[in-house]
């Protein structure tokens, strides 16, 4: 896809939105076509490597590891976040706030003149607009905010809230944080429109199912496993989509498979996998042994027939195991996947002692079935937690699977400030209403 920017220029302000290519602003806004066109921009720029290109997903990752892999790679901003020990200047985080805030940018000014847009498209443009800037919220938050703690006020600080897009940057653009709170009632009402409004089949860019599985995804982060269980329940029953035969068919696909809800397109052209970077050996397109897979995660599978128990490869440059997750440099990455509803699903039914759909094991028998695992005849809630991390590892999942479940990472309670990734100094320096997170200074 092809990125399409806006030419806006900034003294050093409040969210320094910086799109990475140019055009006039009354050109960008001037038609339909243009608008629509601008929405493909937005994909695009969700799609780089600062965002879902890959390095969202390895962070989140890494922030929640400990024994599971080791990080080998000479990249000292990377190794902060895998320390825990992350400094304010950490380019990593910077780029994850700098591009998510462009993406959220781009589809306010879509939303802002959707009237442009010809009457038939203009729910589906809606629609996406409203599932991308759903989804940036919710990780920026998840990865700048505290927790959100069910039953809670959760007026703890979460990142600042920008529902209008901006063309001039001329005036006053500070803005403060808004509550984790506020964040996610925005996440959750995006995603609820957009839900409404996209259609059930829409190639390759989000559609109705999508916003289904991310609202999944955010209720079960929040602890409301009512709502979570209802939309998880929805995509299973509801949709076209289906398990994959093999779990090597999930994973370094061209093209969307079966079981792909949504993903960020790859080509030889255009779309960023950065975990191919840092996941992969030489040969495959990586650095060769940046993240190896350690015996601590491996020793996590209880089934010696479990093809999740092997799906690793040697590095040619170090002899260290790496994950087949990635190892075609051109597949597209993969955001939402059905076995992660399923999941949900069984999660959300054991917690309420319901039977929605199937009960736990059934769901969960499904998932290791596929795997050639051994079948449960019971399950805990730990074997549901364990199963997520069998099957969704190196995905995205761990440090907010911890922080939900309030585990500690390690030696570090799961509400610890240093589990918060820090505003970047360069926003503190600009925008006076900033409060920074504990633990970083001012």
């Amino acid at each position: 896809m092809l990125g399409l920017g806006i030419s806006l220029t900034s003294c050093e302000d409040k969210l320094d939105l910086e799109p990475t290519q140019f055009i006039s602003t009354d050109v960008a806004l001037s038609t339909g076509e243009n608008v629509e066109n601008l929405l493909i921009g937005a994909y695009a720029e969700a799609g780089q490597s600062a965002s879902y290109g890959g390095n969202i997903q390895m962070l989140s990752d890494l922030y929640g590891a400990t024994n599971q892999v080791s990080w080998n790679g000479t990249f000292q901003p990377i190794r902060q976040v895998y320390t825990k020990n992350i400094l304010v200047d950490n380019s990593y985080v910077r780029d994850t706030w700098l591009n998510g805030y462009d993406v959220i940018n781009q589809t306010n000014l879509v939303l802002d003149n959707i009237d442009l847009v010809d009457e038939e498209n203009q729910s589906n443009i809606e629609g996406q607009a409203r599932f991308l800037r759903g989804l940036t919220y919710f990780d920026l938050t998840r990865l700048f905010g505290q927790q959100y703690m069910s039953g809670q006020s959760n007026n703890q600080l979460g990142v600042p809230l920008e529902l209008e897009g901006i063309e001039d940057y001329s005036g006053n653009l500070e803005i403060a944080r808004s509550t984790v709170e506020e964040n996610y009632t925005q996440v959750i009402t995006d995603l609820q429109a957009a839900y409404d409004l996209l259609p059930e089949d829409n190639e390759e860019f989000a559609e109705r199912y999508a916003a289904q599985a991310l609202l999944a995804r955010v209720y079960l982060q929040q602890g409301d496993y009512s709502s979570a269980l209802a939309s998880a329940n929805d995509v299973i029953e509801n949709s076209s989509y289906s398990l994959a035969g093999t779990y090597a068919d999930i994973f370094n696909n061209d093209t969307d498979g079966s079981e792909t809800i949504f993903a960020f397109q790859v080509t030889t052209q255009d779309g960023s996998n950065n975990l191919i970077t840092h996941y992969a050996d030489q040969a495959n397109g990586g650095r060769g042994n940046d993240i190896s897979i350690n015996d601590g995660y491996v020793a996590m599978f209880d089934s010696e027939d479990d093809v999740r128990s092997e799906f690793f490869y040697a590095s040619a440059q170090s002899e260290d195991r790496l994950t087949a997750k990635y190892t075609n440099q051109f597949g597209n990455v993969m955001l939402l996947r059905l076995a992660e509803m399923y999941l949900i699903r069984a999660e959300a039914n054991l917690r309420l002692g319901s039977a929605v759909g199937a009960t736990p094991v059934e769901d969960i028998n499904r998932i290791r079935e596929r795997s050639n695992a051994d079948v449960l005849t019971s399950v805990s809630l730990d074997d549901i937690m364990l199963e997520r991390q069998l099957e969704l590892a190196f995905e995205g999942f761990l440090i907010h699977d911890l922080k939900r479940t309030m585990e500690d990472v390690g030696d570090i309670p799961y509400d610890d400030n240093s589990l918060l990734f820090p505003i970047p100094q360069r926003e503190m320096d600009v925008n006076s209403l900033l409060t920074q997170n504990p633990g970083y200074g001012s």
